[in-house]
């Protein structure tokens, strides 16, 4: 199994930017598909999560800017990101859940599959 990242990258603060992220090996139709970023000097947060339902839930730092959203099709989950702000730097990573549910999704330790990470970067 193998979860590709890409999208990351410069942006001004105000910018937007949309993270891809697709699953490849096996079909995660019914999993929990979660965001999480790390910033330099910190531990890894999360940011968000999306269930098989399509229900979401945001970290309260980027609730209102950013909105999840998955393409089962394709197996393929999207982190839209809007009115960035210099806080929002870090690698952000994706990830599959191990037990398909929604109630541990903020734990990154109920999260079996991570994808490499994409950075970035949001300048004042």
């Amino acid at each position: 199994v193998q979860l590709q990242a890409s999208g990351g990258g410069l942006v001004q603060a105000g910018g937007s930017l949309r993270l891809s992220c697709t699953a490849s090996g096996r079909i995660f139709v019914n999993n929990v598909l979660g965001w999480f970023r790390q910033a330099p000097g910190k531990e890894r947060e999360f940011v968000s999560a999306i269930g098989w339902s399509g229900m979401t839930e945001y970290a309260d730092a980027v609730k209102g800017r950013f909105t999840a959203s998955r393409d089962n099709s394709k197996n393929t989950v999207y982190l839209l990101m809007n009115s960035l702000k210099p806080e929002d730097t870090a690698v952000y990573y994706c990830a599959v859940d191990r037990d398909r549910n929604f109630r541990t999704r903020r734990d990154e330790t109920q999260y079996e599959y991570w994808g490499q990470g994409t950075q970035v970067t949001v300048s004042s």
